[in-house]
């Protein structure tokens, strides 16, 4: 059996999470969301009182840290410390924070190693913003995942609706300011991987997304 890692980025909103997650399963791979390593970070930053571009606190914060995933009844889950913060870090504060801080040399050291261990085993589809250029860029497959701004402000607000946190409006201010802040930082910025596929989401259900993944894979494999 061939042993892939599989990398998927690109913008919030683009549908990541749910296309990663659906192929992982369809592959019988481990799912890794690396982007709710960095939104730890920003959970942990905010109670302990560390502003995003503190640096040194962040190094001293990361050493600190004990984070891993574990897979209960209720899915895959995320432990910092001993406590399962998996519902504390879908807020928009937490979003805004998680951007700025993974910019800072002291959060990406702190994660690269946990993430690249994390992958040592392929089988694996991991799911980010630099996987493909930055993490792993020997990864087997690589895909860039995109969508529209509107199109992918209306898919988070869907998700943040039922707290009533935010406008449509509000989602997709916030989720522009994101974008440039990820695109446009010095250290590891959001783009697609020179050799990444590129699949533009904003017409595609679901499945069709992650059919036209495993159409690719399965070419990568002959």
């Amino acid at each position: 059996m061939i042993r892939r890692l599989i990398t998927i980025d690109g913008p919030s909103g683009a549908g990541k999470t749910t296309v990663s997650r659906m192929l992982a399963d369809r592959l019988r791979y481990k799912y890794i969301d690396t982007g709710a390593l960095y939104r730890g970070v920003a959970f942990e930053a905010l109670a302990a009182g560390v502003a995003s571009d503190d640096d040194q606190g962040l190094e001293n914060l990361c050493s600190r840290l004990n984070m891993a995933f574990a897979i209960t009844e209720r899915g895959l889950r995320l432990i910092s410390n001993g406590l399962d913060i998996t519902d504390r870090i879908r807020t928009p504060e937490i979003s805004m924070f998680a951007s700025a801080a993974s910019a800072r040399p002291a959060v990406r050291r702190c994660l690269l190693d946990l993430q690249r261990d994390m992958g040592k085993d392929k089988n694996a589809v991991f799911e980010g913003r630099d996987m493909g250029t930055v993490v792993f860029p020997d990864a087997d497959v690589k895909f860039y995942l995109d969508a529209s701004l509107k199109t992918r402000a209306a898919r988070r607000y869907d998700e943040l609706k039922s707290k009533g946190l935010q406008t449509v409006e509000e989602v997709e201010r916030d989720m522009k300011q994101r974008d440039e802040n990820d695109s446009t930082r010095n250290l590891a910025p959001l783009k697609p991987a020179e050799d990444a596929i590129i699949i533009d989401s904003s017409q595609l259900s679901v499945d069709q997304v992650v059919n036209r993944m495993l159409h690719y894979i399965d070419i990568s494999g002959r």
